[in-house]
């Protein structure tokens, strides 16, 4: 059981990605060939590539907090020392866990309105419950990211290792 919860641990947003990419670009394709070849279209494949792209932005938020890959000036860090660096990211981890709060709790009221008056969408004619919830639980899956970016900056702080930045994009 450890194994499976360590391999979501690692790899749950990955998954998550490539399920929504994947249906996303399935679904992009097959109205593109209907509306070229048998000149209709579906008003539920627009709406379901619009709700799949909103699900892949906010799960690849969390990743991206998992993985330090937000932009940030880092000029700074570059003459720091590793505790000064460690500081400065539990900083930076407290400021983003406090936002992430916020947005969470007013992501969630609308949420709570949509279940009060029971709006579906327009096409597929789901409840909107089920895409208003991307946005909330993108924000809870970047508060769990950031509690485990909290704890290992705090380590790093203590021990005086050299902090996890990331993987960089440009040298």
């Amino acid at each position: 059981m450890s194994k499976f919860l360590s391999a979501l641990d690692r790899n749950a947003e990955r998954w998550a990605l490539l399920m929504f990419y994947v249906l996303l670009v399935v679904t992009m394709a097959v109205e593109v060939l209907r509306r070229e070849i048998f000149s209709y279209s579906s008003i539920w494949g627009e709406e379901l590539v619009r709700y799949a792209f909103i699900y892949l932005v906010w799960i690849g938020a969390a990743a991206a907090v998992r993985e330090r890959a937000h932009i940030r000036i880092d000029v700074v860090m570059h003459y720091l020392g590793p505790r000064a660096k460690a500081l400065l990211y539990v900083f930076g981890d407290l400021v983003m866990f406090v936002v992430a709060i916020i947005a969470l709790y007013w992501s969630f009221e609308t949420v709570l309105v949509s279940v009060k008056f029971g709006s579906v969408s327009a096409g597929l004619r789901i409840s909107m419950v089920w895409f208003l919830m991307a946005v909330p639980l993108g924000f809870a899956l970047m508060l769990w990211r950031l509690a485990q970016s909290l704890a290992r900056d705090l380590r790093s702080f203590r021990d005086g290792t050299p902090v996890y930045e990331g993987d960089k994009l440009f040298d």
